[in-house]
């Protein structure tokens, strides 16, 4: 699912990774929910995103922080 709906293009948004061919980035994306919003908002704000979306943009953030970022205990 991820890979039919975030792809990242480097003439777009500076290689950004990004949602289904358009100009909204996965960052944009987590950090409206991170603020606060809800899913219902999200997509009020953006009526051209589906929820599929951003459980898209939810699960690639949840992949890439795990490959990414070791965890280290407090």
């Amino acid at each position: 699912m991820i890979s039919d709906r975030i792809s990242a293009d480097p003439s777009r948004m500076a290689g950004a990774p990004t949602v289904r061919d358009t100009r909204v980035t996965v960052s944009a994306v987590l950090g409206q929910l991170a603020a606060g919003r809800t899913m219902e908002q999200l997509l009020a704000d953006y009526p051209y995103l589906e929820r599929d979306d951003v459980l898209a943009v939810l699960a690639f953030a949840a992949e890439n922080v795990q490959r990414e970022l070791p965890f280290v205990a407090a």
